[in-house]
């Protein structure tokens, strides 16, 4: 099992079983909700478990797509989409202590900020 929580402590979960390793992505929304791009894990429903929700909310930030947020300390940690079978992405730095996971890949690369460049050798994809 591995822990996490948004900054304040207002929200805390657990995930359990394998998780997919972490994807970068660059795109727009990402980059606005985190201030730079985001990296997220992504688990199935069953895998999920919120053991505090005190200051969770939920953001319809596109038609088929939510993200959840902490509304006290502003901590983005989840994303999810309507048709994805339940399956929710978790902010892979809002994870406590070692993971195991990597980072897979790069998505959305053609909406990245200019101010950075990407200089690992992982595969880009524009989605």
């Amino acid at each position: 099992m591995i822990k996490g929580s948004c900054l304040c402590g207002g929200v805390n979960f657990e995930l359990t079983g394998p998780l997919r390793n972490s994807v970068a992505c660059h795109c727009v929304q990402c980059r606005k909700t985190s201030g730079h791009y985001v990296s997220a894990t992504q688990v199935a429903p069953e895998q999920l478990r919120i053991t505090k929700d005190e200051t969770l909310q939920w953001y319809r930030s596109s038609p088929p797509a939510e993200r959840g947020f902490c509304s006290r300390c502003g901590s983005s940690l989840f994303w999810r989409h309507d048709d994805d079978k339940g399956a929710t992405s978790v902010m892979s730095g809002t994870l406590d202590g070692a993971t195991g996971i990597q980072t897979e890949k790069h998505i959305f690369v053609a909406d990245k900020g200019d101010y950075y460049d990407i200089t690992d050798t992982l595969p880009q994809h524009d989605q």
